[in-house]
């Protein structure tokens, strides 16, 4: 008889890759982690890792083994959903994932609907960058996460995640207070009012750099760019002071004024903003009802 808690393990490897990320994503040694794969090859009869260079790697049996252990996982936590959605209250924890604008946005006010409506559910909130989160909730160490997409910029596909829209964020040009008001309509508008000025701009690799360069090089040239932080809070402060100029999204402002002056950009750009699950968790009470919450946090901000 195969041991779940063993086939937890290889499943962990299979998505994880290393035995130390494994032992840190269950909190066991990486001892403990080759002692129970060794214990379930027994338990098998049959090899399923195999060394790769410095690196261990499934064998095809070990392949076939971890898929099981995959649905038989999917399987345990459809069960327990099933058994939550027969109880009169919404109880728990959720664990949710989420990017800095909407945490600042959407986060505060979701948390305290699902206090007033579920006082026994329990979620807890973590900051993470979006690609991040999603494999973190894949492999479970989140319950859901609250995403975006940026405008032509596409994520990898994840069939083991489901997809809810949250809505659409726009996207604007963010200048100093004392910037005027003149309307950028074209391409050569938002190159001659950004052109010339200090960027401030979130890290290499994140969607957002990625996007608002193509968006600059695409009006043809280089932004100058002085700054670099993922804090928004931040870009905001070096834009309204005069020391730079950046893109916004109109999260940030959580349906407070803005303290600089924004110029919507031509073809009016937007980022979705959406939320992901494991399907069979999604079922969930406690999802659900946090779910509920952020979507009425939400449509109450949106303008």
């Amino acid at each position: 008889m195969l041991d779940m808690r063993r086939l937890r393990v290889l499943h962990e490897l299979k998505l994880r890759g290393t035995l130390s990320a494994v032992a840190d994503a269950l909190a066991y040694s990486p001892s403990a982690v080759s002692q129970q794969l060794a214990q379930l090859e027994r338990e098998a009869g049959v090899p399923l890792i195999q060394k790769a260079g410095r690196r261990v790697a499934l064998t095809p049996q070990g392949e076939v083994l971890a898929a099981h252990a995959a649905r038989l996982l999917d399987g345990l936590e459809a069960a327990e959903a099933a058994v939550s959605q027969t109880l009169t209250s919404v109880s728990g924890t959720v664990r949710l994932a989420v990017f800095q604008s909407a945490a600042h946005a959407i986060i505060p006010r979701a948390i305290t609907l699902v206090a007033a409506q579920h006082p026994e559910l329990r979620v807890i909130t973590v900051e993470r960058e979006p690609d991040e989160a999603l494999f973190e909730v894949s492999a479970r160490d989140f319950d859901l996460v609250i995403a975006e997409q940026y405008p032509g910029h596409t994520r990898a596909h994840r069939s083991d995640l489901d997809r809810v829209p949250l809505g659409n964020d726009a996207i604007r040009l963010a200048m100093p207070p004392d910037a005027g008001d003149t309307p950028i309509a074209s391409v050569d508008d938002f190159a001659a009012s950004a052109r010339h000025r200090p960027w401030v701009m979130e890290p290499q690799g994140t969607a957002s750099r990625t996007w608002a360069l193509q968006l600059c090089r695409g009006a043809g040239f280089e932004p100058d760019v002085r700054f670099e932080t993922a804090d928004l809070m931040a870009h905001i402060r070096l834009i309204s002071s005069g020391n730079a100029v950046g893109l916004l999204p109109d999260l940030v402002w959580a349906g407070e004024h803005p303290s600089v002056t924004l110029r919507e950009l031509p073809g009016n750009p937007q980022r979705e903003v959406f939320t992901s699950a494991r399907p069979a968790n999604a079922s969930r009470p406690g999802v659900v009802a946090v779910r509920a919450a952020l979507a009425q946090a939400v449509a109450e901000i949106a303008p």
